[in-house]
C-alpha cells in the first residue's frame, strides 16, 4: 500500500482511505457483521485512513467503526466530524442546520469518543460552517480538545475559501474534506487553490461519482426506495443522456488500461496529487469486500496525459456549482 502525508504536519496514511457512511447511512440496507468483516479486511490490505461522522446513522457508524477497529486502534487513522444537526425523521430536501457553537463542540466530541470506545480522535472535521457563529469561536473550540488531547488534528468539511483562510488562521487546518470527482469540480475555483497555498491536504469523499461513474448505476431504477442519492440531479431525465456520455470516454479510458470505469474514476483524482504537496486522499465508500479491492487497484493505473487532458475537459450535466457545499441547500446532502 502507497502512504502519503495529509497536510504539512498531518498524520501518514494510506494513499486511498475508506468511507465508512454507507455501512450505516443513506445508501440501502446495512449489515454490521459484513461491514466489521470489510473493515477489518480494510486493514488487511494496507488501508489506514477511515471516515466517519456522528451523523451518519445517529451515532451507530461511529459505533461500527470504532468496535470494528478496536483490535487495530495503533494501525490506524480515524476521522470523524461534528456540526450538522438533524434527526433519523428529517427531509432530505429540507437544509440541516448547522452548530459551531464552543458548547456544542465540546459536547459532540465527548459522545463521539464514547460511541468509538476512543480516548481521541485522530482527525476531528467540521462538518458544515455555522453563519450564525465566527468560524474562529468553533475553531478556537476545537483547538482547546486538541490541547486536551481529546484529538490530534483539525478539518474542516465543505468549506469555503475564505472559511478555510480565516480557521487556519486560529490553529492549523491539516485537512479539508470535499466532494471532488469528475461529476464535481467545483472545488478547482479557489479550495484547491487556497490548500495549496496554505499546506492543507483534500480528503476528497465521493471521488466515484456516487456510483455513477463506476457504471453500475445508471438511472434512479438502480437504486434502491430509500438511498438518498433519488435526489440527486445527475440522474434527472434532463441531464442523464449527457452524464452517460461522459461515462462512456471513461469507459473507454478503461477499456485501454484493462481497468473498470471506478478505477479510472479513481485514478484522475489520485493524479491531482501531483500540484499538492499537502496530499490527496480520496475515501471512496463502499459496503463490498469485491469494491473495496476493484478500488485499491486503481493505485496501479497510470493515465496519459492525453487521457488526463480529455477527462479534465469533461463537465456533466446537474453538477454542483462553486462552492454549494458550503450553501445552506447542500447541508441537506448526508455527506
Amino acid at each position: 500500500m502507497k502512504e502519503t502525508n495529509l497536510g504539512q504536519a498531518g498524520p501518514t496514511v494510506s494513499a486511498l482511505g475508506l468511507g465508512c457512511m454507507g455501512m450505516s447511512y443513506a445508501y440501502g440496507p446495512v449489515n454490521d457483521a459484513e461491514s466489521t468483516q470489510l473493515l477489518r479486511r480494510a486493514v488487511d490490505l494496507g488501508v489506514t485512513f477511515f471516515d466517519t461522522a456522528d451523523l451518519y446513522g445517529f451515532g451507530h457508524n461511529e459505533r461500527l467503526v470504532g468496535a470494528g477497529l478496536a483490535p487495530v486502534r495503533d494501525r490506524v487513522v480515524v476521522a470523524t466530524k461534528f456540526g450538522i444537526t438533524r434527526g433519523p425523521d428529517s427531509d432530505w430536501n429540507k437544509p440541516s442546520p448547522a452548530d459551531g457553537r464552543p458548547e456544542y463542540v465540546r459536547a459532540c466530541i465527548d459522545a463521539s469518543l464514547d460511541r468509538l470506545g476512543f480516548d481521541h480522535v485522530d482527525l476531528y472535521y467540521q462538518h458544515r460552517a455555522d453563519p450564525n457563529v465566527p468560524i474562529e469561536e468553533t475553531v478556537g473550540a476545537m483547538a482547546d480538545l486538541v490541547r486536551a488531547g481529546k484529538v490530534r488534528h483539525l478539518g474542516l468539511s465543505e468549506a469555503a475559501p475564505e472559511t478555510i483562510r480565516r480557521a487556519h488562521a486560529v490553529h492549523p487546518i491539516t485537512a479539508v474534506q470535499t466532494e471532488w470527482s469528475l461529476f464535481a469540480r467545483d472545488i478547482e475555483e479557489g479550495v484547491v487553490d487556497t490548500c495549496r497555498e496554505l499546506g492543507i491536504g483534500i480528503v476528497p469523499y465521493s471521488p466515484l461519482g456516487r456510483g455513477m461513474l463506476t457504471g453500475t448505476v445508471n438511472n434512479l431504477d438502480d437504486l434502491a426506495e430509500n438511498d438518498y442519492r433519488r435526489l440527486l440531479h445527475w440522474w434527472r431525465p434532463e441531464n442523464l443522456a449527457t452524464n452517460q456520455r461522459l461515462v462512456d470516454v471513461v469507459r473507454a479510458a478503461a477499456t485501454n488500461h484493462g481497468a473498470t470505469p471506478g478505477q479510472v474514476a479513481l485514478a484522475w483524482v489520485l493524479t491531482k496529487r501531483r500540484d499538492l504537496p499537502a496530499g490527496v486522499v480520496p475515501i471512496p465508500g463502499t459496503k463490498r469486500e469485491r469494491y473495496l479491492v476493484e478500488n485499491l487497484r486503481a493505485l496501479s493505473v497510470e493515465l496519459t496525459d492525453a487521457e488526463l487532458a480529455e477527462l479534465d475537459a469533461l463537465r456533466p450535466a446537474g453538477a454542483r456549482t462553486v462552492n454549494e457545499g458550503e450553501t445552506n441547500r447542500h447541508t441537506a446532502a448526508p455527506r
